[in-house]
């Protein structure tokens, strides 16, 4: 499990254009990065938004965004298309990356458990380290919540 102070395992994950990410390609930046369940869907449409309409804000304070989830390149660019989203979304295949982080565990929506993405965001330092981890966001303050860490 990923705790503060920590340095970020390796990834590995395409984008929605399949450039490859890597956590070195993180460096000298701050970065947060959100682990969201599902593109296109009502809470994780309101999560995306809100870092795009911040992006400027978050930019300013020296930080970039990137979002993950199990989704598809081809669902990522739809996603990115319909919302004009300014930032990449990287696809963590299978869940593999999510989970070795545990954050795809079990979880209860509407009542009914099963397995997924745990709505998390990390807030990494310039060197991947983690300064901040928000496990089970809530979408409406999140956004306060980050610009206080950065």
């Amino acid at each position: 499990m990923l705790e503060k102070g920590m340095l970020l395992p390796d990834f590995k994950m395409e984008n929605q254009n399949g450039d490859v990410i890597t956590n070195k390609d993180l460096f000298g930046k701050k970065t947060v990065l959100y682990f969201y369940p599902r593109d296109n869907t009502p809470t994780c449409t309101t999560q995306a938004c809100d870092f795009n309409d911040n992006l400027d804000v978050l930019n300013d304070l020296n930080a970039q965004v990137y979002g993950v989830s199990g989704d598809s390149k081809v669902k990522h660019t739809n996603f990115i298309n319909k919302h004009n989203l300014k930032f990449d979304l990287l696809v963590d295949e299978g869940y593999a990356y999510s989970e070795q982080l545990g954050i795809y565990r079990m979880k209860k929506s509407f009542g009914k458990e099963s397995m997924g993405i745990v709505r998390t965001t990390i807030i990494l330092d310039e060197e991947t380290r983690v300064m901040h981890i928000f496990d089970g966001v809530k979408v409406k303050s999140q956004m306060d919540d980050i610009k206080a860490v950065l």
